[in-house]
């Protein structure tokens, strides 16, 4: 019986159940409560969800989670579904578990703030912002460098919110609650 549990994605019901929550945040918070800035400008807190997933419970079910996230959140709102957008958001979930693994024994602001600015990096201001610049046939680095201030101040208030989370010992102890 064991030997079959360590094959399931999430783990356990809780974990799948967490995890739809944060993808459901995300939605929430990319197409409902963002800030538009034109058509290819958002100011919101999508990939906030998607990059605690990642961190909380590894690379695969923080990609899964920006997946689900972004489909969903296109569908539900009417946006056209873009293939590289929606490899930033699996991107920005893969990296935010990888990285935050990889950097394990980095302080925790170290931890914490390469995770997030790399994701964010890799994810939004380079896949994102291609996928976008394709679609819209906008100039890729005229748009890159919007974005790349935009998600310089989200991740910014993203580090901070991460920060104090994984700081909380009230918090790392319910997630490794969880994850039991």
């Amino acid at each position: 019986m064991q030997k079959n549990k360590n094959r399931v994605l999430f783990g356990s019901l809780k974990i799948m159940m967490a995890v739809a929550l944060l993808a459901g945040i995300s939605i929430v918070c990319g197409k409902v409560l963002a800030i538009p800035g034109g058509d290819v400008m958002r100011f919101s807190f999508e990939n906030l969800p998607i990059l605690l997933a990642g961190m909380a419970f590894g690379p695969v079910v923080g990609c899964v989670t920006g997946v689900v996230a972004d489909l969903l959140g296109c569908l539900m709102v009417g946006y056209t579904v873009n293939p590289l957008v929606t490899a930033g958001a699996a991107a920005i979930g893969l990296l935010g578990g990888l990285l935050f693994w990889l950097f394990k024994k980095a302080p925790c602001f170290l931890r914490v703030g390469l995770t997030v600015f790399l994701a964010h990096l890799v994810g939004s201001v380079v896949i994102k912002t291609f996928g976008l610049a394709q679609f819209y046939a906008i100039p890729f680095l005229t748009l890159m460098a919007w974005r790349g201030l935009n998600y310089l101040i989200v991740g910014a208030l993203e580090f901070v919110l991460l920060f104090v989370l994984f700081r909380s010992k009230a918090f790392t102890d319910q997630l490794n609650k969880l994850k039991r």
